[in-house]
């Protein structure tokens, strides 16, 4: 009786292992976030680089969208080279310098470099901008309080168009 619990334990454990080997993954990665154009939830102005909080909102955001959308066995990695997130701080406006004024022409955008893989075997791989000029026309934007809405939904749409290519 001991030697089948042990062949079934064994069996279990390299079941469970090879469904995590198979899970698919997304590695994200910040190329100089010191530099970015606009990635800062602060509120201090024209403030060059990326806030932690930015980043690390928008890397677990991928990772989710990894498991949703990726098939069992393939990688996406990506490089984010710069960040532009949505609206613009108006120091000018008083009592308001810590307001990011959402407007037609403060669009959303995120350049970066991605390699999709499958099993080690690259499937697609190119630089892109991603960017949303229609983001104020979102249906249900007014009512979330995610202060990096925008950036999120223009991801989703470009994640689900990459995997459906």
């Amino acid at each position: 009786m001991r030697p089948v619990l042990t062949l079934v334990a064994c069996c279990l454990l390299l079941s469970t292992s090879m469904a995590q080997a198979a899970a698919p993954h997304v590695e994200v990665n910040f190329i100089h976030p010191e530099k970015f154009r606009d990635a800062s939830l602060r509120g201090e102005g024209y403030q060059r680089g990326a806030d932690e909080q930015v980043m690390k909102q928008l890397r677990t955001y991928l990772e989710t969208l990894g498991t949703r959308y990726l098939s069992a066995g393939q990688t996406l990695r990506i490089d984010i080279r710069d960040i532009d997130l949505a609206g613009r701080y108006e120091p000018w406006q008083t009592n308001a310098y810590s307001v990011r004024f959402m407007r037609d022409i403060t669009w959303p955008s995120i350049d970066l470099h991605y390699s999709l893989q499958q099993q080690g075997q690259v499937l697609k791989q190119a630089d892109a901008r991603v960017d949303d000029k229609f983001y104020l026309q979102r249906p249900g934007r007014r009512g979330s309080s995610d202060q990096l809405y925008a950036e999120k939904a223009m991801l989703d749409d470009w994640f689900r168009g990459l995997v459906k290519q």
